[in-house]
């Protein structure tokens, strides 16, 4: 099982001395040190585990060194093996490094040099993880948060306060755009797994024929085209979370497969006989009812009593519209952080609070950023909104019969814009109001012309 936090290393090689010093010397706190004396041993431990650094003796008693490399290098697409070589047999480790090896020592070497070239490969090794990591998932997003003060906001933050330190499954329910990627941000980003990978995938997404390969990568051969090994979505995911918008998309028969990981973590690759061991969170989300599902023999039920240990329902924007400037906030000041804060005029704030969002909180933040866009100096109006929403300004809403104060301002100054041909001064006159303060006026409601 691969170990959180520490440098899993493997040295092959078939002197009993050499091993003996491995295990002594290159184990430290932050190091795992496995060894190996035949090749045979050394394709079982890679088998059984992970590594990120394997030191690797050319000569072997039961292979050579060089088809040992490219094997760890199909099986293990991260790992930096580093070749142990005698004086002699120097070409045949830069040989090595042509195929893919980091780097190569000689006998008798300096445990000093061994650690340094160690660390070095190390660094590399996890660069390339985090770097396909980055490539495959949404966790640049995990800096999202839960905004609002509304009841169900607060329900919310208590749930994923008390579940966030545990290992168990979460389910989050809820409208599509309601939030819920940011929920489970919320729930990794106070786990203990904050400074681990959070691996998203929305299950809608899978390409149907080859699912089992994302989620569980495969062996080289495994299938026509698989030239070589890869890992999948749970190898990414390993110590750390691994969330599956949209859970209700996944068909059935990857269903079971994915129950037996949740209860026994672990999996097997594709075109793998070996099965591999992984620590991994499981975060799930949907806009599907699962028991109905269930009930219609769309869900596997085992499953769906699986992930419903602990649900997080999320309710629709339309449900508490108290949370809306505050969102309205957040969105203002984070779309574009380089340009000075935009402003909402009253009469477009109001329009917002009395539109139902359908499309909920992604649909909020679309409107917000169409807005920006459309805004004149910092300031957006009514002008600026979807037509959807920017009728709201008209006529009464929330079922009163009076029109606002603010309402019927702005019908009078367009009746007396238009009695003086758009003459503003004469306007501002006639209003009783200076220029500035009708201009000021004029941008508020979204005035033209």
């Amino acid at each position: 099982m691969y170990c959180t936090g520490a440098i899993n290393i493997l040295v092959v090689d078939d002197e009993p001395s050499i091993c003996r010093l491995a295990e002594k010397e290159l184990a430290l706190p932050n190091r795992v040190v496995t060894t190996a004396g035949t090749a045979a041993q050394a394709r079982q431990r890679i088998r059984q585990q992970d590594f990120d650094v394997i030191v690797l003796d050319v000569r072997l008693p039961d292979g050579s060194g060089l088809e040992l490399l490219e094997q760890f290098r199909d099986a293990l697409p991260d790992v930096e093996v580093i070749m142990i070589t005698g004086y002699f047999e120097v070409q045949t480790a830069v040989e090595a490094m042509k195929t893919g090896a980091y780097d190569y020592i000689t006998k008798p070497f300096s445990l000093d040099k061994l650690n340094l070239v160690i660390e070095k490969a190390f660094q590399r090794s996890r660069l390339q993880r985090e770097n396909r990591i980055l490539r495959r998932s949404k966790s640049a997003r995990s800096e999202r948060k839960l905004i609002g003060h509304s009841q169900a906001i607060r329900q919310i933050e208590f749930l994923v306060d008390k579940v966030a330190a545990t290992r168990t499954p979460v389910l989050i329910t809820g409208e599509s755009g309601a939030g819920k990627d940011v929920v489970a941000n919320s729930v990794h980003r106070q786990s203990g797994r904050a400074d681990k990978p959070l691996v998203v995938k929305n299950c809608g997404t899978f390409n149907k024929e080859l699912l089992r390969s994302e989620l569980f990568g495969y062996r080289k051969g495994a299938f026509t085209g698989a030239t070589e090994s890869q890992d999948g979505l749970l190898a990414l995911a390993n110590h750390g979370t691994l969330f599956l918008d949209e859970i209700g998309e996944l068909p059935l028969e990857v269903q079971s497969m994915l129950l037996r990981v949740l209860e026994t973590q672990a999996y097997r690759r594709v075109g793998d006989n070996e099965e591999r061991t992984v620590d991994i969170r499981f975060l799930f989300a949907t806009n599907r009812g699962l028991a109905r599902e269930v009930e219609e023999g769309r869900f596997s039920e085992a499953l769906f009593h699986r992930l419903n240990v602990f649900r997080i329902d999320l309710p629709p924007l339309r449900e508490r519209k108290e949370d809306i400037p505050g969102l309205v906030e957040h969105f203002l000041g984070h779309l574009y952080p380089d340009k000075p804060a935009y402003r909402m005029s009253p009469r477009a704030a109001e329009c917002m609070l009395a539109y139902h969002w359908p499309g909920n909180v992604r649909e909020l933040r679309n409107v917000i950023e169409r807005a920006i866009i459309l805004s004149e100096n910092g300031l957006i109006t009514v002008q600026g909104l979807p037509q959807d929403i920017a009728k709201n300004s008209e006529g009464t809403e929330n079922g009163n019969p009076f029109p606002t104060l603010e309402q019927n301002e702005r019908k009078l100054i367009l009746k007396v814009l238009a009695h003086v041909d758009g003459n503003r001064t004469l306007a501002a006159q006639m209003l009783g109001i200076g220029r500035k303060t009708l201009y000021r006026k004029i941008l508020e409601y979204g005035i033209t012309g």
